[in-house]
């Protein structure tokens, strides 16, 4: 019985591996299970057997993703220099340093970018998708509000706004990321982009002047 569950656990990471493959080359829409079967080198049935629709097979897919949490911020905010802002910086960066470190990561998402219509069977992924904007934004405000209470967020600067406007940062930072693949656009230039994004944050304490956009 356990060779049997171990069997059937192989076969379903080799069934995912072969559909992030064909999702690749092909698309999301353009891909068949038959063409996913083929690829994994076990019959349609098999398929089946695992994943009930494409839809539940590019869930299973995108549940490999490997991103920091997004407690890393809160977890960050009290390190050595107490200060929640270069906590924010540290957690864009480590979201980069994740596409770069892990294959799966930066495929799954490079599907999810630029692979993928999210219509029909799909079209519940993009709600899940704008949950995790907000619990992003969320943790991002708390980060922001306690950088506030730390004397170091700019004057005028509400929370939720400089939140939303990282959230924003972010996906187009990732975006061109995935878009560089000759590595000449953005990827040599990440951490001084995160750190003049949050720099324009920060206030002008005696001796230095905050970046200007």
């Amino acid at each position: 019985m356990r060779r049997s569950r171990e069997d059937s656990l192989k076969t379903r990471r080799r069934i995912v591996r072969a559909a992030r493959a064909e999702f690749a080359r092909r698309g999301v829409s353009q891909t068949t299970m038959e063409q996913i079967a083929a690829a994994a080198g076990v019959t349609r049935g098999a398929v089946y057997g695992h994943f009930r629709n494409k839809g539940e097979l590019f869930g299973c897919m995108r549940e490999e993703v490997k991103l920091p949490l997004f407690d890393s911020i809160n977890a960050k905010m009290h390190c050595a220099t107490g200060d929640p802002l270069s906590a924010i910086a540290n957690y864009l960066k480590a979201f980069i340093a994740a596409l770069e470190t892990d294959a799966v990561t930066r495929d799954s998402l490079r599907i999810m970018s630029f692979k993928c219509e999210y219509v029909g069977e799909l079209q519940k992924d993009m709600k899940r998708q704008i949950a995790r904007c907000d619990t992003l934004t969320q943790e991002l405000e708390a980060a922001f509000a306690e950088a506030a209470r730390e004397g170091v967020l700019g004057k005028g600067i509400e929370a939720r706004t400089a939140a939303l406007e990282s959230c924003s940062f972010l996906i187009g930072l990732v975006r061109m990321w995935l878009l560089d693949s000759g590595g000449k656009l953005i990827k040599p230039h990440v951490a001084k982009v995160v750190d003049a994004h949050v720099d324009r944050f920060r206030a002008e304490l005696p001796g230095r002047r905050r970046a200007r956009a």
